[in-house]
């Protein structure tokens, strides 16, 4: 198994549904749940296990998805008032340090996330067939529609939760 990408890259057709989108919506949703689920009884010295040699622990995997969507709102919404922009990128590996550098609680990045999904999810769910296909460029990434985001972000949550599941399914067993 590759872990570094434990469920391969990301696919997207310019030829999708309408249950397509719903498809990542639902993914995107349920993310922290998802996490918490797996999470649930695991101590502290677990969270700080990474995923592979030179990966993010759990606790940094959660951190960088909050990192990550929070950015995703942004992009969406500059997206929805600009004409294709082109987005800012960050060092995230710089961001995930940040955490540990201030002591941040694991809870509150995890109410952040459900937060984020959440409005995330609201905005993607308002959007009409145009606005759909309403786009940003990412430099180095290329264009992205709102529609390939979703996707995009949808692929990104089941991934790192990938990720997390590596640790957490060798530690049950």
């Amino acid at each position: 198994m590759n872990k570094q990408y434990p469920i391969g890259k990301l696919s997207f057709s310019e030829d999708h549904s309408q249950e397509d989108r719903e498809s990542c919506m639902d993914d995107i949703a349920l993310l922290p749940e998802r996490i918490r689920n797996e999470i649930e009884d695991c101590s502290d010295d677990v969270l700080m296990i990474p995923y592979r040699d030179d990966g993010w622990t759990i606790r940094e995997v959660i951190t960088h998805l909050l990192d990550a969507h929070t950015n995703a709102v942004i992009r969406i919404k500059t997206a929805l008032t600009e004409d294709d922009p082109v987005i800012r990128v960050y060092d995230q590996n710089a961001w995930v340090r940040i955490e540990d550098q201030f002591e941040i609680p694991l809870e509150l990045t995890l109410q952040m996330l459900e937060d984020t999904h959440e409005k995330m999810i609201r905005i993607y769910e308002c959007l009409d067939e145009e606005q759909w296909k309403r786009s940003y460029t990412k430099p180095g990434a290329g264009s992205f529609t709102l529609a390939k985001s979703a996707a995009l972000y949808a692929w990104h949550s089941n991934h790192h939760l990938a990720h997390i599941r590596l640790v957490t399914q060798h530690e049950k067993s």
